[in-house]
């Protein structure tokens, strides 16, 4: 079963049965029941949603089900067609909308799509919000309008223009120092629309462009999340092209990840590191990020004597903390930005422009960057359990043993201790416990994790 019902949408890959894959019904069936909680959320008699895609290939077929589906409940579409899921975030709130649906698997290969649900913020719905759009699909209880009252499309295909426009009117945004840098940028927008945002972008900073994968055919030629394994190509042509640097973003460009001049990974996880470094220098306050995500965030933030804070995993749970603490930057390890200047969304391209005016203002290599942040290092790691035993109870049995240290507990478990951390995760869906360490060695992460694991398992009684 490959059709994935959450609080944060649904996704699933293309085909087969209704129920068990993304089928036309079921795109259909859910862009209804949102149309719906929105009318009843908005309380509005004239809505209007902002919708656009990615380049994967079911895009244009599951794009005009949910845009005449919302049609037919009387809601009128603002339809941005080829877009990034920060597009469509700042479209939202430019075109006081109420609310807007990013057509994405984001990360996922080519055969999976998503409807991803915003609100009239242009943010992604809360879990109380997603759980009543799932009631009601479930219980199909939509109600379609008459032919006197049937919504409107509206295409407009500048949105990409006009995201690049507020990039670069952010007051931190140096684009002449960029431009007297010289730089010159290998780019992987794997076949999205990345490739087209992208490179728009450098261009107008001034920035040499070398372009691989940047026709958004939908035809990822890798698996498209931007990991070191996923990355080899890249890695290979900044060395040979004699690149500055190499920038690497999803489908849907809402993750972002560096490679230095001599091809190695920056690390996804620095790249909020790199960014907020710049960004606290010029206006210190607070940071976020998610509880596994590197404490090199923290240290950074500690620097620059501000507040960091920790939130559980997930987009919307880093957004609220952010607020709740007027942090100035914030997001998520996985080389998501959160610039509340801009909007409260994961951006790439907001990260772009700031990380180039941080390396312009540092006049260094990227290599040379990186080399100064404090190193961590991630093991991520997972036990797979049987359904009879009890995963909350391992969880509960974990947070006593080690109820001596530093504990959090509102996203499983993560236990601080003075030199290293390890969050435990329990999944929703099977009998699994997500096990996430970071220390100052490799060695040291990994064999933290096998101590724990090897704790759960004795627990357990396997």
């Amino acid at each position: 079963m490959t059709l994935i019902k959450s609080i944060s949408g649904i996704r699933g890959t293309i085909g087969g049965k209704t129920g068990d894959n993304l089928t036309p019904l079921d795109a259909v069936k859910f862009a209804a029941a949102y149309g719906t909680w929105l009318k009843g959320y908005s309380g509005k008699e004239n809505l209007k949603v902002v919708i656009g895609r990615d380049a994967r290939i079911s895009g244009p077929m599951i794009h005009n089900l949910v845009m005449q589906t919302l049609v037919g409940l009387g809601i009128d579409v603002i339809d941005l067609g080829l877009s990034t899921t920060p597009t469509v975030e700042i479209a939202v709130l430019l075109e006081n909308a109420d609310g807007g649906i990013i057509l994405t698997a984001s990360h996922n290969p080519k055969q999976w799509n998503a409807l991803k649900l915003l609100n009239e913020k242009g943010e992604f719905l809360n879990g109380v919000e997603g759980s009543k759009i799932l009631d009601i699909a479930e219980a199909e209880g939509f109600d379609f309008a008459d032919v006197d009252n049937l919504g409107e499309i509206t295409e407009n295909d500048a949105y990409m223009d006009i995201h690049i426009d507020e990039v670069l009117a952010m007051d931190l945004v140096d684009v002449d120092a960029v431009k007297a840098a010289g730089f010159k940028v290998v780019v992987d927008g794997v076949n999205s629309s990345g490739g087209v945002i992208v490179p728009k972008l450098l261009e107008l900073m001034g920035v040499e462009v070398v372009k691989l994968y940047c026709e958004p055919t939908g035809h990822f030629p890798h698996n498209p999340e931007p990991l070191k394994e996923h990355l080899t190509d890249i890695s290979k042509l900044v060395v040979e092209e004699k690149a500055d640097l190499g920038i690497v973003v999803d489908p849907d460009v809402d993750r972002l990840a560096f490679i230095c001049e001599d091809g190695e990974m920056f690390g996804e996880e620095y790249t909020l590191v790199a960014v907020a470094d710049y960004v606290l220098s010029k206006t210190p306050g607070n940071t976020v990020s998610n509880m596994s995500s590197s404490r090199a965030l923290r240290d950074v933030t500690n620097k620059h004597n501000g507040t960091y804070e920790a939130s559980a995993v997930g987009e919307v749970n880093v957004v609220e903390l952010m607020k709740k603490n007027n942090a100035v930057i914030g997001g998520e390890g996985n080389g998501g930005i959160i610039y509340p200047t801009s909007h409260y969304g994961r951006d790439s391209m907001v990260g772009i422009a700031l990380f180039l005016t941080h390396l312009a203002n540092k006049k260094m290599k990227v290599s040379e960057l990186r080399a100064s942040y404090p190193e961590y290092y991630m093991s991520k790691n997972k036990i797979e359990l049987t359904p009879q035993i009890d995963v909350d109870a391992i969880l509960e049995a974990m947070t006593d043993h080690y109820k001596s240290e530093e504990i959090q507990t509102i996203d499983g478990v993560k236990i601080d201790f003075a030199e290293n951390w390890v969050h435990l995760r329990k999944s929703n869906t099977e009998p699994i416990i997500r096990i996430y360490t970071e220390a100052a060695t490799q060695q040291i992460a990994d064999d933290l994790a096998q101590k724990i694991i090897n704790e759960i398992k004795e627990i357990a009684g396997i």
